[in-house]
């Protein structure tokens, strides 16, 4: 070996072993960070095999022994809202924190819709005016880099340098609808809020589930077994692949203790929206079980209208997508925000991100927090067929059913026992809604908002939308995909 080789590998392996000795932190955990309030916490990091590491908060410290592989982690008992607060680490060296605040955590994930930011590739509506006015120095803001996995990692890369307060600085490359639902709770419950923003834009939902579920569907079990199977992990450039993202971009944030999570997602799902009634629920459950914070929070955005407007009635993916979305509500602690009238037939990713950020916190502020607000748009319950009509039901009829600025309902399709639709007239009448046509003299199905784009303007008392639905339950064009 030479003199200079060797010299090099001696100062890498000095460097590398002090580097070792030192205690380390996850990108979690740092300055400028939000705590969740009145739950435990955890924190956690890396140092020597048998290092005594002494965390301090609040005037109390807590001491741990890092592990035969280096890891550790405390827990701080509940604590109530509030902040600034420090931080000290210590074991062979001491890390400082400052600036910490005490309030509510939320993850927000998903694909393109809820990655789009305030000023980048999307631009919301007056981005110019919201960029400015983003100056709330009680919200956080934390943004995972993009990355793949074929194994569970133990890291992830942020941006922006961590932590950040919301500023015009920091705002415009950030989640537009994270944003907007933080500054709704901000706002309403006067806390500090902390948003994980963890996002693809063009992913699908397996690709956020982790392996241990995924093998419990066949239709991802091979995939799962073959990353399982690598002599070495791998990072591919396709984050479409089962469990790829879970690995990378979930995996490491699990340890922090969060309120809820926030998600838009679907579209890339769109054509396989039967699978979808058994994948999304199964995602959520795997999330909740590998975070172990019980059954936290998961609200929802429904897919958008979106393509053309169709003539007559078709059957379509997006509306059965949304029929997947609409039957993940039997998930205790789920939430679904409507966005079928604030989308654009031209583009996917619409600008309204202000109402998608309200209608989510509109389900945080009455079922988190309390809150004796209308959170939800009508939901179809169930109906009843005499002659030529058919009259349904529904709940979170807030202040009785309405028609979206007067005029007649639309939206409404009505079908025989031939599965033939054809437009339908319909009425209000108190909480219900009639419906029928001429042509169908013996009803047996109703749809509403059943298209890609449909024309639906039924709301309730609150001014929010009642969901697409469907009373059959007829095979549509991508069972069995």
């Amino acid at each position: 070996m030479r003199l200079s080789t060797f010299l090099s590998t001696t100062v890498l392996s000095l460097f590398v072993t002090f580097c070792y000795a030192d205690i380390k932190l996850p990108a979690l955990v740092g300055s400028n960070m939000v705590l969740q309030r009145n739950k435990p916490l955890h924190i956690w990091g890396w140092a020597d095999k048998g290092e005594t590491v002494t965390v301090t908060f609040k005037g109390k410290a807590v001491k741990t022994v890092a592990t035969e592989k280096g890891k550790w982690q405390v827990t701080l008992p509940a604590m109530p809202a509030g902040g600034p607060y420090e931080m000290s680490l210590k074991g062979k060296n001491t890390i400082h924190l400052d600036n910490i605040l005490i309030g509510e955590v939320w993850v927000a994930s998903g694909q393109s819709n809820m990655e789009m930011p305030l000023q980048g590739w999307g631009k919301v509506h007056n981005f110019e005016q919201e960029v400015k006015a983003a100056n709330y120095p009680n919200i956080r803001l934390l943004m995972i880099k993009r990355a793949t996995s074929t194994v569970p990692l133990d890291t992830v890369t942020v941006l922006q340098g961590g932590w950040q307060a919301c500023t015009p600085q920091y705002i415009p490359e950030f989640s537009a609808v994270g944003y907007f639902f933080a500054r709704e709770i901000n706002g309403y419950q006067q806390v500090p809020v902390g948003i994980i923003l963890t996002s693809w834009g063009g992913t699908v939902a397996e690709a956020w589930t982790s392996g241990e579920s995924l093998k419990k569907m066949p239709a991802f079990a091979d995939a799962v077994k073959s990353f399982e199977q690598l002599s070495t992990p791998e990072a591919p450039s396709n984050p479409n692949k089962a469990t790829l993202l879970y690995n990378a971009m979930i995996h490491p944030v699990i340890p922090y203790t969060i309120r809820g999570v926030i998600w838009y997602q679907g579209e890339s799902n769109a054509e396989r929206a039967y699978q979808y009634r058994e994948l999304f629920p199964l995602m959520i459950k795997d999330w909740r079980k590998q975070w172990k914070q019980g059954d936290f929070p998961f609200y929802f955005v429904q897919l958008a209208n979106y393509k053309d407007v169709d003539a007559q009635p078709v059957e379509s993916d997006w509306a059965e997508l949304r029929e997947a979305q609409l039957k993940t509500l039997s998930l205790p602690a789920t939430g679904m925000a409507s966005a079928i009238d604030i989308g654009e037939a031209k583009d996917i990713h619409p600008k309204n991100k202000q109402e998608v950020g309200r209608r989510l916190s509109l389900i945080a502020r009455a079922e988190v927090y309390g809150e004796k607000i209308p959170y939800s748009g009508p939901i179809y319950l169930s109906k009843q067929i005499a002659g030529n009509k058919v009259t349904l039901n529904f709940k979170y009829t807030n202040d009785g059913l309405q028609v979206k600025k007067g005029g007649t309902l639309k939206g409404f399709a009505i079908a025989g026992e031939d599965k033939q639709f054809h437009w339908a007239q319909a009425t209000i009448k108190g909480n219900q809604v009639v419906v029928w046509s001429e042509e169908v003299p013996h009803p047996v199905a109703v749809r509403y908002g059943w298209a890609n784009n449909p024309e639906g303007n039924l709301y309730n008392g609150a001014g929010l939308p009642a969901s697409p639905f469907r009373t059959d339950d007829w095979k549509g064009v991508t069972f069995g995909k």
